[in-house]
């Protein structure tokens, strides 16, 4: 089962997927901001959030469990938008989906190629926090530090932190996703171009997105715009909003 969180009720419905680590509420300023334009719905992803683990994890299960859940909920046209891992379910939504099923999708920081593995460390840092169910947020980033040195990326991992009866938990299905990480640094699965209408936004510090990988985007989103935000890298839109989201805008509206 998918949980997701909605902001607003008018306007077209637009659908935002977190990155790996995240979950809806990552979303939530932003989400709010666009809330006054569109029925925006943040999603958790299986193994991520409130929603269902699930393991095996692959490209195409993600996007058909996301899709699944359009369905369930009675949506069915929208706008797309994904952010890292998210913008490779996007992608591979966008594969899959009907015709007219997706209006326009949004890929932020990522592009349709295989990605190095740069997380094994802080996946060793998660199972640990996981086995030892730490009884504090502080306890709990003493025990990251260990494994990630950068406080805004331990900030960004323990915002999975809740409270349970043993102690501090992680919401996050942890172990699926370091079994599933080989499949999740892998392309989406993609045989044929898509021709929706597609934004492409990158921070202009990351190398998420590199020269090299244009071609890989121009033939299978042969309809693809691109857009770089000055001064961000990788988490553009919680270091630029305001540009952002009035990119998002433009393009959507």
């Amino acid at each position: 089962m998918i949980h997701a969180k909605k902001y607003g009720s008018s306007g077209p419905n637009l659908i935002v997927i977190h990155g790996l680590f995240g979950n809806a509420d990552n979303w939530h300023s932003i989400a709010q901001s666009l809330s006054e334009h569109f029925t925006v719905h943040c999603i958790d992803l299986p193994n991520h959030g409130k929603s269902d683990s699930m393991p095996d994890t692959s490209y195409p299960k993600m996007a058909r469990a996301v899709l699944d859940w359009t369905a369930l909920n009675k949506i069915d046209s929208f706008y797309l938008l994904g952010h890292s891992m998210g913008g490779k379910v996007a992608m591979q939504m966008a594969a899959m989906a009907t015709t007219g099923q997706i209006e326009k999708l949004i890929v932020v920081d990522i592009a349709p190629v295989d990605y190095q593995p740069s997380h094994t460390r802080i996946l060793e840092g998660l199972k640990v926090i996981d086995e030892s169910q730490p009884s504090s947020r502080k306890e709990a980033d003493a025990l990251l530090t260990q494994y990630e040195s950068n406080l805004a990326v331990r900030q960004f991992l323990l915002k999975n932190l809740v409270r349970s009866e043993q102690g501090f938990k992680l919401e996050l299905a942890v172990n699926n996703i370091a079994d599933s990480y080989a499949t999740i640094l892998k392309k989406p699965e993609m045989e044929a171009k898509v021709d929706i209408p597609t934004l492409f936004i990158k921070g202009k510090n990351s190398d998420y997105i590199v020269a090299e990988h244009q071609e890989a985007i121009a033939t299978l989103f042969p309809n693809a715009n691109f857009k770089v935000i000055s001064g961000a890298g990788h988490w553009l839109h919680a270091e630029k909003p305001l540009p952002f989201t009035s990119l998002v805008k433009r393009f959507l509206q």
